[in-house]
């Protein structure tokens, strides 16, 4: 009888070792080619998003500012005179083609009001919506609930609180602790909270009557940030390291993470690459930390190497995350008058 011929041990062996190999040599490959196209989306995001500010600016001759207060309380909210007021993001759908969302919705109200929150804690149909360009595809995908905080103010607990998710944020300026300790030549201005910082394009919160354009740059329309990431959030990093235990009110969790708030907008501080971030160690303003403790933000992305922003002038750039503490800040202040050189 013939003897039917097949692979030996040590063969097979072999072939699961090449296979193996090749295995290897590919997934990173496959990933560093779907990180080019996150990147990219993230980019247009970026993109459409300072188009849109534009268009805003076309229509109505101004700027939303990055935080604002109703002046007078708006009358009918069952939960008292609420004056806070709406997030940027907010005042850009209609020119992002999400209309639709602010129908449900009402600006001349207080996003503090149960007309403007998504069921069962409120009557919006859409508060609880996502839009894409909003979020970063490179983000881990997360739900936003901000049930808890209303129910540690003692609101009756009615549930999960979801809002649709951001991870990009108007700037606001550097923090004073920043101009101090890494760019020392921006011009020290009066910020919103009093202190000596340095202002961005969005301006100061404070009343609805205010109203930024781009005239009040005087350093450059390309020369100035108008949003960039800060993504995420609620989940908190210490560098690429998640914080831990990411439950609300511990060190690993943080509210501002929903385009419906404006509580968000980046003001430039720095912190340790550590889990738990320390505030104002170090000089670094980009991918040390999502955190927004001690009363500001960085720029933060889970892109290699830097992020991602939206120039005033409509543009997108990747700054490096090894940029200097002056250049960064002169990117952000609108009117510091800085001279600076982003390589």
């Amino acid at each position: 009888m013939k003897r039917r011929g097949g692979f030996t041990l040590i063969e097979l062996l072999v072939v699961i070792a090449i296979i193996a190999v090749l295995v290897g040599l590919l997934v990173p490959a496959v990933q560093k080619v779907r990180e080019a196209a996150n990147r990219m989306s993230c980019s247009n995001n970026m993109k459409q998003i300072g188009l849109a500010a534009h268009n805003h600016i076309s229509s109505l001759g101004y700027m939303p500012s990055w935080a604002y207060d109703f002046e007078v309380a708006p009358a009918g909210n069952p939960l008292g005179g609420q004056r806070q007021g709406h997030a940027p993001l907010m005042a850009l759908l209609p020119y992002l083609e999400q209309e639709n969302i602010l129908k449900a919705m009402d600006l001349k109200l207080s996003v503090i009001d149960p007309r403007n929150w998504p069921a069962p804690w409120g009557t919006s149909i859409s508060a609880s919506a996502r839009v894409k360009s909003f979020e970063c595809p490179s983000a881990p995908s997360r739900v936003i609930d901000y049930g808890p905080y209303f129910v540690g103010l003692g609101l009756p607990n009615r549930g999960a609180f979801t809002l649709g998710a951001t991870d990009y944020f108007a700037t606001r300026g550097i923090h004073n602790n920043f101009r101090t300790a890494c760019a020392p030549a921006t011009p020290a201005n009066p910020d919103d909270s009093g202190a000596l910082g340095g202002k961005a394009i969005f301006g100061a919160n404070g009343s609805i009557s205010i109203k930024p354009n781009l005239s009040d740059i005087t350093d450059g329309t390309s020369n100035t940030i108008l949003f960039a990431e800060s993504a995420g959030r609620h989940q908190l990093y210490g560098g690429r390291t998640p914080v831990q235990p990411n439950t609300p009110g511990a060190a690993g969790w943080s509210l501002n993470a929903a385009f419906f708030d404006y509580n968000g907008a980046i003001r430039l501080r720095a912190f340790s690459n550590t889990a738990p971030p320390v505030a104002d160690q170090g000089c670094k303003g980009i991918n040390q930390t999502n955190s927004g403790g001690a009363g500001g933000y960085q720029m933060y992305s889970f892109h290699s190497g830097g992020t991602t922003v939206a120039r005033c002038d409509g543009s997108v750039g990747f700054l490096s995350e090894a940029i200097q503490g002056p250049t960064l800040a002169a990117m952000i202040t609108k009117s510091g008058g800085e001279v600076f050189s982003e390589n």
